[in-house]
């Protein structure tokens, strides 16, 4: 029950304390004194937030992550960081694996990984540069899950998350009196048209694929101006890599073909790319095993396949001989990811944290 209420209490604090991508210094401020208080020694850097913590001896190290950052959305009319992602319930698993875990006599070090900026997409490339992976044969990282994918009680090995991408670009026409419109470029007709492209985006129907405008903003006070300026974001997600960059060469494609139909101005720059999960049958396997030990066979989960992306598949593009794979927690969380009131059992706390310590155990104990 103490482990309990210590998971608790460390997840109220951090859903309270929400910072946003590369802001998290309060947050790792936190961890750095929780790691004080349990006499584990960690890493901190001198330009980037988050920190590394490890215990155990030998040569070979496993590795666990959890990211730490907040998004930023309108949350009850007011824009503000809001965990709505659930990382602050991801730090709070892996903290309660480390509680759980940090007595036991083991034969390889393991290491965690507080990672920064994973909204952002590059935090994991940040943990990779600064030596995260440096010695590490297996990888495993934690998420909750929503409702429709895992209901509370069941576990799953393995999340399969999608490839990813985010443009962000700019129209630049000419504005116009509402009554002539011929003296102008329309920056409005020109987002209708890009709409009308990515709708027209077609690959194999075996392939899961979708690219859609996420924002446009054009236009001031006045309804008599027809805006020659507007701004405009681009979501594209595959279930394969390779689809993702199929898409974004015909959405460039697209992209230079309006502007020339148009004979408008249009720039653009693709702000985030996360590759899609390579899932290591080897990890999944042995967080299998710790899953069935904790919450038993009958709680065990499939595999989850997800239109998500996660930046924790940096690790292993970059890093293609770590084995790794990221734990689903249910949680019967609803309404669903990064939604501004996003809820979920709290119970899920506990077995999360449990699942990844037994986990750890299972292959630190290993030969």
């Amino acid at each position: 029950m103490q482990v309990e209420s210590q998971i608790l209490q460390w997840f109220n604090h951090f859903h309270e304390n929400p910072e946003v991508s590369w802001k998290e210094y309060e947050t790792t401020n936190k961890l750095a004194e929780i790691l004080d208080e349990l006499q584990i020694p960690y890493r901190r850097f001198d330009d980037v937030t988050g920190l590394l913590a490890e215990i155990g001896e030998g040569d070979e190290v496993i590795a666990v992550r959890a990211d730490i950052d907040a998004l930023w959305q309108e949350v009850d009319g007011v824009y503000r960081a809001n965990h709505s992602c659930g990382h602050d319930a991801n730090i709070s698993m892996v903290l309660g694996a480390l509680l759980l875990i940090k007595n036991e006599k083991l034969n390889k070090r393991i290491r965690f990984i507080f990672q920064p900026a994973e909204e952002k997409g590059n935090g994991a490339n940040a943990m990779i540069d600064r030596g995260a992976l440096e010695d590490v044969t297996h990888l495993f990282g934690v998420h909750l899950r929503p409702i429709e994918e895992l209901p509370f009680g069941k576990v799953s090995p393995a999340i399969h998350h999608g490839a990813a991408m985010f443009l962000e670009g700019k129209i630049v026409g000419i504005d116009a009196h509402g009554a002539r419109p011929h003296q102008g470029k329309n920056a409005i007709d020109v987002t209708v048209a890009i709409h009308q492209a990515l709708k027209n985006l077609y690959f194999s129907p075996f392939e899961a694929y979708s690219a859609k405008l996420t924002k446009i903003q054009a236009g001031g006070d006045s309804a008599n101006i027809i805006p020659g300026t507007a701004t405009f974001s681009i979501d594209a997600r595959a279930a394969k890599n390779d689809i993702l960059f199929k898409m974004k060469d015909h959405i460039e494609k697209d992209l230079q073909a309006i502007k020339q139909l148009f004979d408008i101005d249009i720039e653009w720059e693709w702000q985030d790319i996360t590759p899609g999960a390579e899932v290591s049958g080897e990890a999944a396997t042995i967080a299998r095993e710790g899953i069935i030990e904790v919450v038993g066979i009958e709680n065990l989960a499939e595999e989850v396949i997800t239109s998500g992306s996660d930046d924790f598949h940096f690790y292993t593009i970059r890093h293609p001989e770590v084995k790794a794979a990221m734990i689903g927690v249910g949680a019967d969380l609803a309404p669903g990811l990064h939604h501004p009131n996003m809820t979920f059992d709290h119970a899920s706390l506990t077995i999360g944290a449990k699942v990844i310590a037994k986990t750890l155990s299972i292959i630190s104990k290993k030969d």
